[in-house]
């Protein structure tokens, strides 16, 4: 294989947003230890060994993408042509700009307050809307191939996964301080 060989290939898997997560890992153990280098360490080829870090690398690379669903959504965009526009374009609808704005402030609220039952009840809400949105995005890139809609939503998962990363960190930081 080419090290240019995208990641569905590579991995042996269809080029779907759908996919068996324990295949996946299945996969990646077998290209680990097919490319790892140390098999290599006993001999003195100075190329091989540094083929066999770029792909190992290139293995690491496309286990991290295809196992992380936003991440999986965005690299099927791009291999499709389309840029989710995360730099250029981060115009949002304004319901989900105010309600994404609404949880933001309970967020704040809540960890002012040190209230972690708010926090987990704002996490929970935040939670079902990204399993939500997962689903729909499958839809989306596996069935309907709406490239542009899945961009969208890929966007709003961005939005969402950060601030569910917030609310976890707010979380931390009040265990912390029990």
């Amino acid at each position: 294989m080419r090290l240019d060989t995208d990641f569905f290939s590579l991995f042996q898997l269809p080029p779907r947003f759908a996919l068996d997560p324990e295949q996946l890992s299945a996969r990646y153990l077998d290209l680990r230890r097919e490319a790892h280098p140390d098999r290599l360490a006993a001999t003195n080829n100075a190329p091989q060994k540094r083929l066999a870090l770029q792909w190992s690398a290139r293995i690491n690379e496309g286990f991290e993408t295809l196992k992380q669903p936003i991440k999986r959504a965005l690299y099927l965009l791009e291999l499709h042509g389309v840029a989710a526009g995360i730099k250029d374009n981060a115009a949002m609808p304004p319901e989900f700009l105010m309600e994404h704005m609404e949880w933001r402030e309970t967020v704040m609220a809540a960890r002012h307050e040190k209230n972690m039952t708010k926090l987990e009840q704002t996490r929970t809400r935040v939670n079902e809307q990204l399993a939500k949105h997962l689903h729909t995005l499958a839809q989306l890139l596996d069935e309907a191939q709406d490239f542009p809609a899945a961009a969208e939503l890929t966007r709003r998962l961005l939005f969402l996964e950060k601030l569910q990363r917030d609310i976890d960190d707010a979380l931390f930081a009040l265990e912390e301080d029990a």
